[in-house]
């Protein structure tokens, strides 16, 4: 820990003038007790004071050693292992961390809060192994504490709705459901998601007499399509062309963070679910934190979801193969939102038949051969004033039609970004469409207006970056030292150090990843071609501002 978050812990209000000194002296008394043979468990490095522990000696280390263990044994197919791994870890926690210090400083309570957090997430996959393991009982009689602290969690509520199903509380869980449902709608104004819907679509036909319960022909799982969808004619011509044919390869949409991706796959999955009576379905196959979901809690919420009641393998070959012949013959649609790499979907994927899979991802995702791709482009200027005008009224948008063009191309012609602006907006009426211009035009001050409510560009774009490898950050980091957004080869080579060669390999980097567009050149005819340093490429303005914030956040570049 940094001196200066440790005077922060210390003294969070009033620090006195001797508090470096006062440390020193601190820590000297704490070497006296903590390392009494003099080994160097506590030392002082460029980053601050560092404490060596073993995992037998924090049960902070013991519990993240445990959960990842039981992530291990998820991926291998085998949750009650898992579970058992999960509950050792959980059974560590005895009480909140820090909890007569954290109320006194905010570098402990942000310590607290990733600790619970990490907690949460860790009950989550406890649960949903316990559940695959067919022992739902712990799970209905602990969960309604996690619940409480947490009711607006649809992981979690999936979990609960399951397990209360599963041991024969339908009541309860019929209860917790619709408690959930009008949670969501009036705290946040979404309707619950797929896993959630699947868990009372099963709750419901398992309670349903014989002669009503079928296979899963008319399920229909999917996030509401958006009223005000705006224009993407051409995309939702071509996805919708290529996935109305029968036996084709999966349908890939890419695109940067914020740029509608899973917007425009809805819209389409909604548009063509006449063609799919045996169900369409939605499924994230990332974790909050961008991670990827393991293969088997995915493809068994599918299979649930679609009313395949046989459990699947626990081998990946297997159970993909199981998985494969049960879809054969079906005319389903799988929506397969948000895939961090082309490995998450290796098991899901139906081979040719009457199956059809869309997929989104931020990744372009090389290693998927076989697919039909479409890349996602920012809106027109034409359409993104077309939705601004839908979200903030068409009488205010055409009295200050200069200013709006203004706002839609200071939020990118991103659909997140304007939704974002557009909400903002509407909430403050008072605001001369030119001022809110003013302010999206200032650097220092666009991803703080870019925000209304829980929707905010500055999160999405911090999800974004943490999903990047390091050396992809920190080409970023360079790109945005550089004046402005457009730049060409031989500017990004001056900028990262490197020669041609390998700057064109981070700037491909950045293109597999959707973060940049492949770069324009001057029309090449049969007698010239385009020289490198004549390739324009340009950043996403949104982006180029926070890789400017992190490049001037203090502390390590992450």
């Amino acid at each position: 820990m940094s001196l200066g978050d440790l005077t922060d812990a210390v003294w969070p209000d009033d620090p006195p003038r001797t508090a470096r000194k006062n440390l020193q002296v601190y820590v000297s008394t704490l070497r006296r007790v903590l390392d009494p043979e003099d080994l160097g468990r506590l030392r002082h490095g460029p980053g601050g004071y560092v404490l060596q522990v073993t995992t037998e000696e924090c049960d902070a280390l013991r519990f993240e050693e445990l959960a990842r263990r039981g992530d291990a044994e998820v991926r291998v197919g085998a949750p009650s292992r898992a579970a058992r791994l999960y509950r050792q870890a959980l059974d560590l926690w005895r009480a909140d961390p820090f909890s007569d210090l954290a109320a006194h400083a905010d570098v402990l309570r942000a310590a607290v809060e990733r600790q619970h957090a990490r907690r949460l997430a860790v009950y989550e996959a406890w649960a949903e192994a316990q559940l695959e393991s067919g022992e739902p009982a712990p799970v209905a009689d602990t969960v309604d504490d996690m619940v409480s602290r947490h009711p607006l969690r649809e992981r979690l509520r999936a979990a609960q709705l399951t397990a209360l199903h599963r041991v024969g509380r339908r009541t309860e869980a019929l209860a917790a459901y619709d408690d959930c449902r009008q949670r969501l709608s009036r705290e946040l104004g979404l309707e619950p998601g797929a896993a959630l819907q699947g868990a009372y679509r099963s709750l419901l036909e398992d309670a349903a007499p014989p002669r009503a319960r079928g296979g899963p022909a008319g399920v229909r799982l999917l996030p509401p399509d958006l009223t005000d969808f705006t224009g993407r004619t051409r995309e939702v011509e071509e996805v919708s062309a290529r996935l109305g044919r029968e036996g084709g390869p999966p349908v890939l949409l890419t695109g940067p963070a914020g740029v509608g991706k899973t917007a425009l796959a809805v819209h389409v999955a909604h548009r063509l679910a006449d063609r799919y009576p045996d169900g369409v379905v939605a499924t994230r196959l990332a974790a909050e934190d961008g991670s990827p979901r393991p293969w088997a809690s995915v493809l068994a919420e599918l299979a649930r979801s679609l009313g395949r009641t046989e459990r699947l393998p626990a081998d990946r070959e297997e159970a993909a193969t199981a998985w494969r012949s049960w879809l054969s013959g079906r005319r389903i649609l799988l929506l397969l939102d948000d895939a961090p790499d082309a490995a998450a979907l290796g098991p899901l994927l139906p081979s040719s038949g009457t199956t059809a899979a869309l997929v989104t991802s931020r990744s372009r995702l090389p290693c998927l051969e076989s697919a039909h791709r479409t890349e996602l482009p920012p809106l027109s200027p034409e359409e993104a004033l077309d939705l601004l005008g839908a979200i903030i009224g068409r009488t205010r948008l055409a009295a200050e039609h200069a200013a709006a063009a203004r706002i839609v191309t200071a939020a990118g012609l991103l659909p997140f970004a304007l939704r974002a602006g557009g909400n903002r907006l509407s909430v403050l009426r008072h605001v001369p469409l030119g001022r809110y211009a003013d302010r999206l035009e200032h650097p220092a001050e666009a991803l703080d207006e870019l925000a209304s409510g829980g929707l905010g560009v500055r999160a999405r774009l911090a999800d974004a970056w943490a999903r990047l490898p390091a050396p992809t950050r920190g080409t970023l980091h360079a790109l945005a030292a550089l004046p402005g957004p457009a730049f060409t080869l031989s500017a990004a080579a001056h900028a990262l150090g490197l020669d041609g060669r390998d700057t064109q390999r981070a700037l491909e980097d950045l293109i597999d990843v959707g973060v940049l567009a492949p770069p324009s050149a001057p029309e090449v005819t049969a007698h010239t071609a385009a020289a490198p340093e004549t390739e324009r490429y340009e950043l996403p303005w949104l982006t180029l501002l926070f890789a400017r914030e992190q490049a001037a956040a203090p502390g390590p570049r992450s």
